[in-house]
């Protein structure tokens, strides 16, 4: 882990992994509520993590260097809330997904269905949740060329994680179902309906 200051008030935690990313995540977010450290942001990414809004980060950075991190807890677990999002298994690209995987259309639902994935960050998109959770060995390519449009509620792969389309836009991932479910509300608090650390459940309907 290393630390190191960006801009006059924030500092990034760069990890080794994106479980390093959860535990500095979860222990962050912990000791913000406990009132131990001062950020009005904790962005996780992909290898980083992002406070910002810190008052003294000089400071901060110390006091976060002589800290541990806790593991995140094994997914499957009752540590975080869970959400189930009903999926149709219908995609165009499942038989793709299948080739790449040496399996079947249906041992692929059956996987994707009986996996425990974690919301590791946000990106891309208002709501657009980086879900881990696959074996690195299932990770799948993106298009060649995205597609102009893919509709709300996609559900698709690419490199090794999963991810819904919250809203109509351009895409690359190899789609391979749908849900009706809304996933992101400006109105709502918070807007985004899967936000980092959340597990969630891809039941098949």
């Amino acid at each position: 882990m290393r630390i190191r200051p960006v801009g006059a008030h924030a500092l990034l935690i760069n990890c080794d992994d994106a479980d390093q990313v959860e535990g500095w995540r979860a222990t962050l977010w912990q000791r913000r509520e406990r009132g131990e450290l001062s950020a009005v942001e904790i962005v996780p990414a992909a290898t980083t993590v992002l406070l910002d809004g810190v008052p003294d980060p000089a400071v901060t950075a110390a006091r976060i260097a002589a800290w541990t991190p806790r593991p995140p807890a094994p997914a499957g677990t009752a540590a975080a809330e869970t959400v189930e999002v009903p999926v149709t298994y219908d995609g165009e690209d499942l038989p793709v997904v299948a080739g790449h995987w040496g399996v079947d259309a249906p041992a692929v639902v059956e996987r994707l269905t009986r996996t425990a994935f974690r919301v590791a960050f946000c990106g891309f998109a208002p709501g657009f949740a980086y879900l881990t959770g696959l074996p690195a060995a299932l990770a799948v390519p993106r298009l060649p060329t995205p597609r102009p449009r893919v509709p709300a509620g996609a559900v698709a792969l690419a490199g090794p994680y999963a991810g819904i389309y919250p809203t109509a836009s351009p895409g690359g991932w190899l789609l391979v179902g749908r849900t009706g479910t809304a996933l992101f509300d400006v109105h709502a608090d918070p807007p985004a309906r899967l936000t980092p650390g959340t597990e969630v459940r891809l039941v098949a309907t």
